[in-house]
């Protein structure tokens, strides 16, 4: 037999498999995503996912946690195709260094993502770096994890963040940990915008 002929074989019993286990998947829902890990691209992938489901014609809606005001390629490109964002507009916590005014900060717009989560009309919502807020108890636990079970049944979720917390990843439908192998910047490169932000 030849490598052509082997290759069909192979091919074909892989086809096989896939189509049967898309055969099987016949659940019809929102689902949460967790993208975590201490690797680059985590925020990345999740503006994928609203660049995806907006270029669908769905509407999305985007709240970052840990973000300041400034230049935000995806928000000015997402804001010009009508999605809402919910920013907490101040920066890092080791910048900040003010556990009181962080908290009220992600109350403040906790308040704006629960009002995303119970509305049917978003097909989906990113939850840009909440998994700080989780792990550092700046918003309780509990109120965020029935927020996100209780979402319209059709909704998707999407979170970003390092140290995912156990329980938001039982949760989850799915979960993706980007592992960190070389990072330009620990080799004194300067992040680049339109490539890092």
């Amino acid at each position: 037999m030849d490598k052509n002929e082997k290759h069909k074989i192979k091919a074909q019993k892989q086809k096989e498999r896939v189509d049967a286990n898309v055969a099987k998947a016949q659940i019809e829902r929102g689902i949460v995503i967790v993208i975590t890990g201490n690797g680059k691209g985590k925020t990345t992938s999740g503006f994928g996912t609203v660049a995806r489901c907006v270029g669908h014609g769905y509407k999305a809606a985007v709240v970052q946690f840990i973000k300041g005001q400034w230049d935000c390629g995806e928000r000015e490109l997402l804001e010009s195709h009508s999605v809402p964002f919910a920013v907490m507009g101040t920066g890092f916590t080791w910048n900040t260094q003010d556990r009181e005014s962080d908290i009220k900060a992600a109350t403040e717009v906790w308040q704006e993502a629960k009002k995303f989560l119970a509305n049917p009309d978003y097909h989906l919502v990113l939850l840009d770096e909440i998994t700080y807020m989780l792990g550092y108890d700046y918003l309780p636990k509990d109120e965020v994890l029935t927020a996100i079970k209780n979402r319209p049944l059709n909704q998707s979720v999407v979170v970003t963040g390092r140290g995912a917390i156990t329980e938001l990843r039982d949760l989850a439908d799915t979960v993706s940990e980007i592992k960190d192998v070389k990072h330009a910047f620990k080799a004194g490169v300067k992040a680049r915008k339109g490539v890092d932000w």
